[in-house]
């Protein structure tokens, strides 16, 4: 009987890991890039509730 090789599942899970950190990580980058996008911005820098 073939004996289990340990360090190729480990390496596996690592990549595993490092994949889901990566997407993580850009979900956040695309997520925050949406946020700067969809404010509006005023051309007169006033809040958005004040009357001048």
């Amino acid at each position: 009987m073939a004996k289990p090789n340990y360090s190729f599942e480990k390496r596996q899970k690592e990549l595993a890991k490092k994949k889901k950190r990566e997407e993580k990580l850009q979900n956040k980058r695309n997520k925050a890039s949406e946020g700067e996008a969809s404010q509006p911005i005023d051309s007169d820098n006033s809040p958005a509730g004040s009357t001048p």
